[in-house]
């Protein structure tokens, strides 16, 4: 099965979307299409050897749509200097020249400004490869000038956007005089002679007709998709748009052909006006719509623009500054104090600090010495360092961030396919109910104005443009906040199955705790010092692989303590190490190594309350003499028990699972505020753990590293991984956490509320404003002796409604989570 995303032209609501899904699905060999309509994106997941891009292409085309692929970013364009060039020819040798070489898309060499235009596959083709093909023409290649690859999607919004405000301004400009020439005398306002109604009702009408005609081009899409959809029995919003402004502006030439055979009562009600006034409004609404819309994807832009551009990279001990897309996996780059780092990689030179925030939300920079990882589009601090690129392109940290946060903000939440059913049905039954309408009020003995004005009224206030930007606005502000905050959200059905959590399920080791044993405790006995203590230790335990070990030995490496020599090692498994440091026998292990040399434990006491506080007491004796205890603890992360009562306080219950035995899981559940805890847990049993918590009739989360937790983040109605984003965590997790802080867990989980309730007031005010409107506009108060419903007010309200629910999605924008 292939994925691929394609960028969908032409629709105007909800139902549109709905009519491109339907047509795709249809295609043979098609296993899923989901249409996002506000990002205009169609994801379609294929069967290759069934069916093909192009025959998708052709359905959406068939259904009255235009679909293009989206741009590959990996193809580039540059304009090369070249010097040596002497006439045209010279230019047709180079063109041929570098055409030979791969992935080339078009080159194009200019004799008169002495440059070669190449657009290319930048990961078929480097750089320097056009270089090279330039000389072997026998021409030199001078410093090149990379240009940004236009952002075709940001054009196109951005034409459209000019295209729609041309267009309002154009349908204004005329619907102006129109409504004041329709309107004026009936407000008192003055006409002139020529055009009063009770004067020359002929002119007052035909200058009516000529003013709408602009407008009706002006507005001339809502016609030609409208029409062609209503043909297709497919009707759209354009179609309810398309229809009650024709019959409006078709009973207006009526009305002037009445006129002219001498019934000059029709000039009282021209009609020209509503059309007139109709378009301008949605013209208007569409508009701000397409405003709006562009602002919900600023988090996209946000991460886009914050990798850096070049690169310098050290090429036979020179420094050369490239584009960022030149850099190849194994080049070695060179990154100055207050320059972002370009690609992920390794530092094989110098030592500095790096600020991730951009990334992590981690205010404090990070420490980076010779081995250490750095980021890409990270910032250096202080420090100049050198470091081998190990990720490149696609595959950098920040763009599989952006990948994920563009994945999410184009799925869909289970509420939006409900609105989109919905939708669906919704403009023919609502063309239904203007032909009704508008028949049972000329049968009840009513007029054709009335009639006419009811029929439209009723086509007009029920566009369901609302319902189709109710959800997917607020899933993309939704995700794309998360994002600002460190907490990426993988899909429309992870963010809204957050919001139901009940029981979340913590991983112990690196989740809880740091998941790097410290030392804790050192306790001395019989007359020896507590540092005399650690440098023997942990002496002893330099030739030790144990992780217990390996704290001691950290321990007095923080202390600045020089290491004994070891004179005899001794590893005795299962209790713990014997050795000989300056003559002394030095044993250091558990309470079974001191019983098995018959030494008195004299600190049992204080060996007992260390291991109740879920720490790890190991016994150091020397020459058959107890000389004390140093205990050992994985540590809480200073965030878990803040965390923890944050989740409590949102009435959510919290369990851990571990493999440790239950004496130290209790004593560290009881130390953070857990409410249930699942001890002595394989990793392969973790996942079982879950499932008989949700055998339990609970939704549960569980929050891992995502690496040995991969099956129980599976297994979870929602799995949280918390790290820096590696490929297990993020092919296993629904949402991921890039700090190692638990607050964002509770974040998470806020945002998720936050977003769906947003969402549910959407699909409510676009449900309520459709479903109350109808009948109004159906004469329904009039029944009862109330107002009718005019077209004009109708149009002017559909056109705030789209505007409102887009407005409501990005209040989320102000989101904070409450800590």
């Amino acid at each position: 099965m292939k994925k691929q995303t394609l960028n969908v032209t032409g629709m105007t609501c909800a139902s549109c979307a709905k009519t491109v899904e339907k047509s795709v699905s249809k295609v043979e060999g098609v296993h899923s299409a989901n249409v996002n309509f506000a990002t205009e994106k169609l994801a379609v997941e294929y069967d290759e050897n069934k069916t093909s891009i192009e025959k998708i292409q052709e359905a959406v085309q068939k259904a009255g749509y235009s679909a293009e692929e989206e741009q590959s970013d990996t193809i580039r364009e540059v304009n090369i200097p070249i010097s040596g060039m002497t006439c045209a020819s010279c230019a047709k040798a180079i063109e041929k020249s570098i055409g030979k070489l791969p992935g080339i898309e078009e080159v194009s060499v200019n004799f008169a400004t002495e440059k070669a235009k190449v657009i290319y596959d930048s990961s078929k083709t480097r750089i320097s490869e056009l270089k090279d093909a330039i000389a072997k023409a026998g021409y030199k290649a001078l410093e090149i000038e990379a240009e940004e690859q236009v952002d075709k999607e940001k054009e196109r919004r951005e034409k459209e956007m000019k295209s729609l405000w041309v267009k309002f301004l154009v349908s204004s400009i005329f619907t102006v005089p129109l409504l004041y020439i329709a309107m004026g005398h009936l407000l008192g306002l003055k006409l002139p002679e020529a055009i009063m109604p009770e004067i020359n009702p002929l002119n007052f009408g035909v200058i009516q007709l000529i003013l709408s005609i602009p407008v009706v081009i002006a507005g001339y899409k809502f016609y030609t998709v409208g029409f062609s959809r209503l043909i297709k029995r497919e009707p759209n919003m354009d179609s309810l748009i398309a229809m009650g402004t024709s019959a409006a502006f078709l009973y207006g030439i009526y009305a002037i052909y009445q006129i002219i055979n001498g019934n000059i009562a029709y000039a009282g009600d021209l009609y020209f006006e509503t059309a007139g006034v109709i378009i301008t409004l949605i013209l208007l609404g569409k508009y701000l719509e397409a405003v709006t819309k562009g602002k919900t994807s600023e988090a996209i832009k946000k991460l886009m623009g914050l990798a850096p551009k070049t690169a310098v990279v050290i090429h036979d001990g020179k420094e050369m500054t490239i584009p960022i897309e030149e850099v190849e996996v194994g080049d070695i780059l060179l990154v100055k104090p207050g320059e972002k780092i370009p690609v992920d990689g390794e530092v094989i030179e110098g030592r500095t600090s790096v600020d991730e925030s951009m990334l992590t939300g981690e205010s404090i920079p990070v420490e980076k010495n010779v081995g250490s990882k750095v980021i890409g589009a990270s910032i250096n601090k202080n420090g100049t360092i050198q470091f081998k690129a190990t990720k490149v392109g696609k595959d950098t940290a920040l763009a599989q961030i952006i990948k994920l946060v563009e994945d999410a903000q184009g799925s869909k939440a289970p509420i939006a396919k409900m609105a989109d059913v919905i939708s669906g049905y919704f403009v023919p039954v609502v063309i239904a109910i203007a032909v009704i309408a508008g028949l049972a009020w000329y049968l009840s003995g009513m007029s054709v104005i009335f009639s006419l004005t009811i029929f439209i009224a009723v086509l007009v206030i029920a566009c369901p443009c609302a319902l189709g930007l109710a959800t997917p606005t607020a899933i993309m502000v939704g995700t794309g906040k998360g994002a600002e905050h460190g907490v990426l959200i993988k899909g429309g059905e992870a963010l809204e199955t957050a919001h139901k959590i009940q029981t979340i399920v913590f991983d112990k080791t690196g989740t809880i705790t740091e998941g790097k044993p410290k030392v804790t405790d050192i306790i001395a006995a019989n007359g020896f010092d507590e540092n005399e203590l650690l440098k023997l230790s942990a002496s002893a335990e330099r030739g030790s692989e144990h992780p217990l070990g390996e704290a001691i030995v950290n321990n007095a490496k923080e202390k600045n303590m020089d290491f004994l020599n070891v004179e005899h090692f001794e590893a005795i498994p299962g209790h713990g190490i014997e050795v000989r440091i300056q003559g002394k026998d030095i044993l250091l292990g558990n309470k079974k190594l001191m019983n098995d040399r018959n030494i008195e434990i004299t600190l049992q006491k204080e060996s007992d309350k260390l291991a109740e506080e879920g720490k790890t007491p190991m016994f150091i004796a020397l020459d058959n003499k107890l000389a004390g205890i140093i205990a050992v603890a994985d540590v809480m992360k200073e965030s878990s028990k803040r965390a923890i009562e944050v989740l409590h306080k949102m009435g959510i219950e919290v369990a851990m699972i571990t493999g440790d035995n239950r004496r130290t899981a209790e004593a560290i559940a009881k130390q953070v505020g857990i409410d249930r805890v699942l001890a002595e847990v394989l990793p392969e049993d973790k996942a079982n753990e879950v499932k008989k918590l949700q055998e339990e009739g609970k939704k549960v989360a569980m929050v891992g590293d995502g690496i040995n937790d991969a099956p129980a983040l599976a297994q979870a109605d929602i799995g949280i991984a918390i790290g820096s984003g590696t490929d297990v965590a993020m092919e296993s997790a629904d949402i991921v956490l890039m700090r190692s802080d638990l607050m964002d867990v509770p974040t998470a989980l806020q945002l998720s509320k936050r977003t769906i309730r947003n969402i549910k007031q959407n699909l409510f005010w676009a449900f309520a404003y459709n479903t109350a409107g109808i009948p109004v506009a159906a004469g329904l108060l009039h029944l009862f002796g109330g107002p009718l419903l005019n077209p004009m007010i109708a149009a002017g309200a559909m056109a705030f409604s789209s505007v409102s629910v887009l407005t409501n999605a990005l209040r989320l924008k102000r989101f904070k989570p409450l800590h």
